[in-house]
């Protein structure tokens, strides 16, 4: 299959930035959305000119790091798919598709698709983690925790971190990202002794950083290649309530 393709090319976080249009030639349908992009960069550095700067590592749908803007939605058309995992068979010979960066004031963008997603890893820095004694391995029965609980608490912790949620939010929200990591410590017993401290201290790392408020557009959950529901966001402003009325937020967010 033949495509025309309209890439988001920018050298520099102070560069202006452009679409460029290059054509993706014999494209075959099995091939993944990285393989295309690869085949269009070898054909560009064998006419000496500048391959398309893209994130990528696992390439199996477990890192989240090839995030891409395909055709205006976050890891493209396939729900619950990044774009490593999405195939050419998904595109019309012919057709013509546009590729962007994450689009979000948080994400600067490094060079072409690649941004800069370190506010994520400063939120989880603020207080994403248990703090525990690493000691001997206790009796795996010595802490029930209810299947229910466990079962959420699972369903949170699927998220990748890839920033889709942000990208797909009209106000560049990382509330479902904040709420899944908060969400899954605080639903099992080991993360319940620092809960209010973290919900604090992680949502207020989320503003400083420049993301914006949720607005309840349910872009993020649409977007999320991991189906993390919206509903974790319910959860943390729930333990962001308690945390107030516990009086271990320092002030609102």
């Amino acid at each position: 299959m033949n495509l025309t393709l309209f890439v988001w090319r920018q050298k520099g976080p102070d560069d202006k930035g452009r679409l460029e249009q290059l054509n993706a030639k014999d494209i075959s349908l099995e091939m993944s959305f990285l393989e295309m992009l690869d085949t269009v960069n070898e054909g560009l550095i064998k006419d000496g000119k500048e391959p398309i700067a893209f994130d990528h590592d696992c390439r199996e749908g477990i890192c989240g790091m090839c995030s891409q803007v395909i055709n205006g939605v976050p890891h493209g058309p396939q729900e619950k798919t990044t774009v490593c995992q999405l195939h050419m068979r998904n595109f019309k010979d012919g057709g013509s598709i546009y590729i962007e960066p994450w689009r979000a004031r948080a994400f600067p963008v490094i060079k072409d698709l690649i941004v800069d997603r370190s506010a994520l890893d400063r939120i989880i820095q603020a207080g994403g983690y248990i703090s525990v004694h690493t000691g001997g391995v206790p009796e795996a029965n010595a802490v029930l925790v209810p299947k229910e609980d466990a079962d959420t608490a699972m369903d949170a912790s699927e998220c990748i971190g890839c920033g889709a949620c942000v990208a797909a939010c009209p106000n560049g929200s990382a509330m479902l990202f904040t709420a899944a990591k908060v969400s899954h410590l605080a639903m099992l017993p080991q993360g319940r002794t620092e809960a209010a401290r973290r919900v604090c201290v992680m949502t207020e790392a989320m503003m400083q950083q420049g993301f914006g408020n949720c607005s309840n557009h349910y872009e993020c959950q649409a977007a999320c290649p991991k189906g993390i529901r919206v509903q974790f966001i319910a959860k943390l402003n729930r333990e962001f309530i308690k945390a107030q009325f516990k009086g271990a937020c320092r002030k609102s967010p």
